[in-house]
């Protein structure tokens, strides 16, 4: 199996266990890392991820490496309305978002009902 199927099974795995652990009534809050949508924010994002943060990660923790893959993986990630979708699916109502810093991070909530 593809990671990102794979990938993408985990997550709708631990979104239903979310769901099925949470008290009827509760509130599902997850704040990710996520898509940018300003072009201008984006591109010096990019260039700050991949040109900043692995070269950080090698002369601070001596690993260029894992702090690309972070950068990858982020970028993997669904997009705020394919995660939103997710969270639909795994049986949350009233799902929205917010995106904060033009959508490096969105915070997503819904209610188990």
């Amino acid at each position: 199996m593809s990671k990102a199927l794979e990938r993408s099974r985990k997550s709708a795995e631990a979104l239903q266990e979310a769901f099925r652990v949470l008290k009827p009534g509760g509130r599902f809050l997850c704040l990710e890392f996520s898509h940018v949508n300003n072009p201008l924010i984006s591109r010096l994002y990019d260039l700050y991820s991949f040109q900043v943060i692995p070269v950080l990660g090698e002369l601070i923790a001596g690993d260029w490496k894992s702090y690309q893959y972070l950068v990858e993986s982020i970028r993997r990630f669904p997009d705020q309305e394919e995660f939103k979708a997710m969270i639909e699916e795994a049986g949350f109502l009233k799902v929205n978002y917010i995106n904060l810093s033009s959508g490096i991070v969105a915070i997503h909530s819904g209610f188990k009902l």
